[in-house]
């Protein structure tokens, strides 16, 4: 499978948008002085909205065709079904890994940072090694989330978009999450900023790695592998990350009516291209 320079480099360009989005929620940390958890709800409602719908109904049923042409219907439905909780099994192992205190996806508030302020001098060893551990937690955590913007933008560009919309969502309250620890360990607001801006940088890095490992020998096969995979990454990060997250930070509702907008704009938007 062929891929011209400039698909190439408008996958990159969405990776890099996704990743560096850590750096809005990065901002809000920096600057504001309270969270507006009713709109982080909505928002990473909304994220997992599109990540479940446009997994299940346009990434994994791609992957199917694909796979189906290349090793027929019932080995392309296996392959298919073997790549999907393949994906979920990756992604689920990099999550049990890293410890709660250090995972970035774990709920932190802004408040949080002004608390931090009262952490007495003997503490600042192991604040330090907090920081740095959040800090190898996002790169790890990252990596197939840019895997999977990359590899959906390089396929189709339209769903490379709205992959790294939700992703780009998902990442603001990451942001804050890499902040809060980072300030901990600093006492510095602007090289907390600074460095969970910086940290998005994993997600095109994965990017990177995925495309000089996997371009190479890059066939149906292996794309429909992939693709499926990516469905899988998408729906377990949904379900086990994004909306609980979104309960936590706001009123249920919220979170499933940011979910139900984020597959309805999903739906509107794939309707469009048709």
């Amino acid at each position: 499978m062929d891929y011209d320079l400039h698909s190439i480099l408008l996958a990159f360009g969405l990776t890099l948008f996704a990743g560096l989005s850590t750096g809005i929620g990065s901002a809000i940390a920096f600057f504001a002085k309270r969270t507006n958890t009713k709109f982080l709800s909505v928002s990473l409602g909304f994220s997992a909205g599109v990540m479940i719908y446009v997994s299940f109904v346009e990434i994994i049923v791609k992957a199917r065709d694909e796979l189906i042409i290349e090793l027929g219907v019932r080995g392309g439905y296996w392959t298919t079904v073997a790549a999907f909780f393949g994906g979920i099994l990756l992604i689920a192992i990099i999550d049990k890994l890293i410890p709660n205190v250090e995972n970035p996806h774990e709920i932190r508030l802004v408040e949080e940072m002004d608390e931090a302020k009262k952490v007495t001098e003997q503490n600042n060893h192991k604040l330090m090694r907090m920081g740095t551990f959040t800090a190898l937690a996002i790169a790890i955590h990252n990596f197939p989330e840019g895997l999977a913007t990359f590899t959906a933008a390089l396929t189709e560009p339209s769903l490379g978009i709205a992959i790294a919309v939700a992703i780009a969502i998902h990442n603001i309250p990451e942001g804050i999450a890499v902040s809060v620890p980072i300030f901990y360990a600093t006492g510095s607001r602007r090289k907390a900023f600074r460095l969970s801006f910086l940290s998005g940088l994993a997600e095109p890095i994965g990017a990177l790695i995925g495309f000089l490992i996997l371009l190479p020998f890059m066939s149906p096969v292996v794309f429909g592998v992939l693709f499926a995979g990516v469905a899988g990454i998408m729906v377990f990060i949904s379900l086990d990350e994004l909306l609980p997250s979104a309960r936590e930070y706001g009123e249920h509702h919220l979170s499933i009516y940011g979910l139900m907008a984020g597959m309805v704009v999903m739906a509107i938007s794939l309707l469009l291209f048709i």
